[in-house]
């Protein structure tokens, strides 16, 4: 081979190189909405094309199987023709001789099996069962469908306290997001195709620290309506409801149990991650609007009864806020600690003294991360965090994995709890494993199984057990409320089986993000405003800035920096730098303003109803 030869080759791998990429950013920001039949076709046809063509399952099956889903899209499929492409997925699946036509054909099927409703509409309908308005993707994303475009262009256009009052018309806690929030509206931005997503929340952090939200008005409260509504828990559902509801002219109260609003932003995020004078700003603006609270109050079934006599609708949020067990051996010993208790603590302003010990916390999701970097700022002496599967199946964001190993802490993966050891005196002394073999994917994640090792045991003077929340739900049981596994059974309205009676967040869903526990609080502020025979309007004056005209053009993402390890470790303050004015101008620049380009307009528009 000559050098010519060789300098052209490299020219053309690299050249194929470039388009894979480019492809697979398109594929990342597939946006919500398209046709799901479209998409397994073009995913058929680019497995189809990397098939080498010496076996006839690849070469000719998965040809044919192109053909079938064609025909479904052009109007020409019959409901055999559904039988027939199972039947020749099937085959495929079973017959070819490589891994590209076995896993073309079993996507096929689990399409096939996903979408049947998509394939019966096309061949009986002649149309799509999705929806045609092309949604924008970041703001279809955000279970509470802030207008993400609208408030980075203002915040680029140095328009802070504007950007503040539109997030707030779908969400009250606009500061609590910019810090936590795990920001789902990042993973289909359409940026991708470019080169990466916006830094959303980067961006709507800057912008609470331009404007913070106590400085901010909330909007005029609606004539009042002479309606009452509970609100039961004082969390981010409870109180995203409550601002909402009270916003519309009904006189809301929210009962908690606590001494402090808040419910896991106050009690289950550690300060250095959300400082606590922040939090303040958000829900200072939501009491503002004339919220009551009555505080320290445990609600119990006679006091269900009485709520739903005396108010005219009863909202109950009351989030997840008891510990699962391990169910191990020795569990019962000194110095074995909840997460959720420490946190709560903190919470209240009292924290752990750790000096000298050595701290194992069990877990792989944010909660773990937050309790072992908590030791670390405790002064422990080591912290291992022991998780039974790897660090690639840990649920915790992985900023959270990497600023934890930053921060001395050792992940030690792969190992099962099975006793806790104590002394003499009932303390724990060591933590015993079971080493794991990581094995088949099942519920989407490589599920570990016992290894032929022999057990481990692992020092350590105290345990934190981080492995998730449970819900109280005994009380509501009593009182005749539906309940599931634990949880409260209410419908996608938030209605319960009682008249009058909603509930949504974490007590209904399970543990899950702050946004989505703020987005059932919205859902249900609706609900409750349509069932007391209202249909309010939820408008702010804001006018957005027009698209850039140079947004196009390649540019890197602003991520948002942190404290050096060394200067954060030993103590609680906050970790995150925000944005300069040149950054977040820069990357607002980036957003590619879906909602005028490429993309259909916002439903409802921003003046409207939500």
């Amino acid at each position: 081979m000559n050098r010519l030869s060789v300098v052209s080759n490299d020219r053309v791998d690299s050249v194929t190189q470039k388009l894979m990429k480019e492809f697979s950013q398109r594929i990342i920001a597939n946006p919500p909405g398209v046709c799901p039949i479209d998409m397994q076709l073009a995913f058929l046809k680019v497995c189809h094309a990397q098939t080498c063509g010496k076996c006839a399952p690849c070469r000719e099956g998965l040809g044919i199987l192109e053909d079938l889903l064609e025909s479904v899209l052009d109007n020409t499929a019959t409901m055999e023709t559904l039988d027939l492409i199972e039947h020749t997925a099937t085959n495929i699946k079973n017959s070819a001789d490589c891994a590209i036509g076995f896993e073309s054909a079993r996507m096929v099927l689990l399409g096939f099996e996903g979408f049947k409703e998509d394939y019966i509409s096309h061949v009986r309908d002649h149309r799509c069962t999705g929806t045609f308005e092309q949604p924008i993707p970041c703001v279809t994303l955000c279970p509470a469908n802030v207008d993400i475009p609208g408030y980075i262009a203002l915040a680029g256009a140095g328009r802070c306290d504007d950007a503040v009052r539109l997030i707030r018309k779908d969400n009250p806690f606009p500061t609590a997001c910019a810090f936590i929030c795990e920001h789902p509206c990042e993973a289909r931005c359409r940026r991708h195709m470019i080169d990466d997503a916006v830094n959303i929340r980067g961006i709507k952090r800057y912008a609470v620290d331009k404007a913070p939200a106590g400085q901010v008005p909330v909007p005029a409260c609606a004539a009042s309506t002479g309606k009452k509504v509970a609100i039961v828990g004082g969390g981010p559902s409870g109180l995203t409801a409550a601002y909402f509801l009270q916003l519309m002219g009904h006189q809301t109260t929210i009962f908690e149990e606590k001494q402090q609003l808040g419910g896991m932003l106050r009690y289950g995020i550690p300060n250095y991650r959300f400082p606590r004078e922040r939090l303040q700003e958000d829900i200072d603006a939501i009491l503002s609007t004339g919220v009551e609270t009555k505080m320290g109050v445990n609600i119990g079934t006679e006091e269900i009864e009485a709520l739903n006599k005396e108010y005219d609708a009863v909202y109950i949020a009351i989030g997840a806020h008891t510990d699962n067990k391990l169910g191990l051996e020795g569990e019962d010993s000194e110095n074995v600690i909840s997460a959720v208790e420490m946190l709560r603590r903190i919470g209240d302003g009292e924290y752990p003294d750790f000096t000298g010990k050595r701290v194992i916390v069990v877990g792989g999701g944010n909660v773990a991360m937050d309790c072992a970097r908590t030791a670390v700022r405790a002064n422990a002496k080591t912290v291992s965090i022991v998780y039974r599967r790897r660090q690639d199946d840990m649920t915790a964001l992985p900023a959270e994995i990497e600023g934890a190993i930053a921060e001395g802490i050792e992940l030690v993966t792969l190992k099962a709890p099975l006793r806790v050891e104590k002394d003499a005196e009932g303390k724990v002394a060591a933590l015993w494993v079971q080493p794991q073999i990581i094995g088949p994917v099942k519920g989407g994640r490589p599920a570990p199984r016992k290894a032929q090792k022999t057990e481990e045991r692992l020092e350590c003077d105290i345990i934190l057990v981080a492995i998730g929340q449970a819900i109280v739900s005994e009380p509501f049981e009593k009182a005749g409320i539906s309940t599931k596994r634990g949880r409260i059974l209410a419908n996608e309205a938030g209605a319960l089986n009682r008249v009058g009676m909603y509930a949504g967040g974490d007590c209904v869903t399970g543990p899950a993000t702050v946004i989505k526990a703020i987005a059932a609080g919205k859902v249900a502020a609706a609900n409750i405003d349509e069932y007391l025979g209202y249909r309010h309007m939820m408008s702010v004056d804001v006018s957005i800035p027009e698209p850039l005209l140079n947004d196009k053009v390649p540019c890197g993402r602003v991520n948002l920096a942190e404290k050096e390890s060394w200067a954060r470790r030993d103590n609680f303050e906050g970790i995150e730098y925000s944005m300069s004015d040149e950054e977040a101008v820069q990357e607002a620049s980036r957003c590619l303003r879906c909602d005028r380009h490429g993309c259909g307009t916002l439903r409802g528009g921003r003046q409207e109803q939500w």
